[in-house]
This record gives C-alpha cells, structure tokens and sequence, in this order.
C-alpha cells in the first residue's frame, strides 16, 4: 500500500490528487473512492495510504482503497 499527501481534493468538481510521499507524479483519486472509504472526505495535506487502480478501458491510474496513515 501506498502513501501520500492530499495535495488538492474539490468535492464539488468530484476529484483530486495525492502527492506520493516517495515522489514521482501525483495520483489521481476520485470521490467515488472516497465515497468507499471510511475517511468521509479529504482535506488538503492530509496523510492517506491508498492502492493505485488502472483502469481497464482508458488506462488511467487512480487511487482506491483509501485509509488515514498512522
């Protein structure tokens, strides 16, 4: 599992990015799997660990299986 920090999330525009703590390029991560988290939310420099998801029609990675890092 993965962690990072909540770089940006916009609940309204439904999506955000996670900036990973080991570096490389930022990780999508979209309400609906905050909507399956226990989190309820995200907020702007908040520690999560999550797993990265590609997508198997576009592609595209995204974050899932979001929790609070210790």
């Amino acid at each position: 599992m993965a962690k990072g920090t909540v770089k940006w999330f916009n609940s309204v525009k439904g999506y955000g990015f996670i900036a990973p703590a080991d570096g490389g390029k930022d990780v999508f991560v979209h309400a609906t799997a905050v909507e399956r988290s226990t989190l309820g939310s995200l907020n702007e420099g908040q520690t999560i660990n999550y797993e990265i998801e590609r997508d198997a029609r576009s592609g595209k990675e995204s974050a899932v299986s979001l929790t609070a890092a210790d």
